[in-house]
């Protein structure tokens, strides 16, 4: 791909916009030297007078890539340390409690909800197999390391439930007897989180609890 041609550029912006160097240069604050300049590509242009430039000739600065395809910058919306800054942009973010959390201070200091790996040979790693994130991730409900935990600790009652009712209608209960058929009410079901033992609705009767 060809190096970004600075004259040309400024010269095409002046042709769409139809304005000589001395109009350019009032309309984004510099002197008509600095253009003159540029344009001569003896000087430079800072890249946010270029953008203002392209602006008053309805184009716009964009990265593209070796096919041309046009990319866009990082999102702001991008997942923070606990001190609201950002992180470092070439690294890949992801949730403190995934395969991290073992530092010698985990227990005198507060848990991060994000952290990532400054190893390169792991980035190294994920990159040749085309594991790269686009972007970093963006902070979701749920995201700190107590809700995941809790998350975590529903799922596997929830499977528990769901295991023990496999059971259930496979049969393997059949030895306790008729009396112990289910009759739990739908709404036992909204009521119970799936974060320990099984929890019924007031009005249930039932109340079974097979493990």
């Amino acid at each position: 791909m060809a190096a970004f041609d600075l004259t040309g550029a400024l010269r095409r912006i002046r042709r769409t916009a139809d304005l000589s160097q001395r109009e350019l240069a009032t309309r984004i604050d510099v002197s008509k030297s600095a253009i003159a300049a540029a344009e001569s590509g003896s000087r430079s242009l800072d890249l946010r007078l270029l953008a203002e430039a392209a602006e008053l000739a309805g184009l716009h600065l964009a990265l593209v890539d070796a096919d041309g395809h046009e990319v866009s910058g990082m999102a702001a919306e991008g997942v923070r340390d606990m001190s609201g800054r950002r992180f470092p942009a070439h690294l890949d973010t992801r949730y403190s409690d995934e395969g991290w959390w073992h530092h010698p201070h985990r227990y005198d200091r507060a848990q991060p909800w994000y952290t990532f790996d400054r190893d390169r040979r792991t980035r190294d790693a994920f990159r040749a197999h085309g594991a790269i994130p686009d972007d970093h991730q963006l902070p979701q409900p749920g995201d700190s390391p107590a809700e995941r935990a809790e998350a975590r600790r529903r799922e596997y009652w929830r499977g528990v439930a769901d295991e023990r009712r496999r059971r259930f209608e496979a049969g393997e209960f059949r030895q306790l007897g008729d009396w112990f058929t289910c009759t739990c009410p739908a709404r036992c079901e909204d009521v119970d989180d799936f974060s320990g033992r099984p929890v019924h609705a007031d009005e249930c009767r039932c109340r079974c609890d097979v493990g």
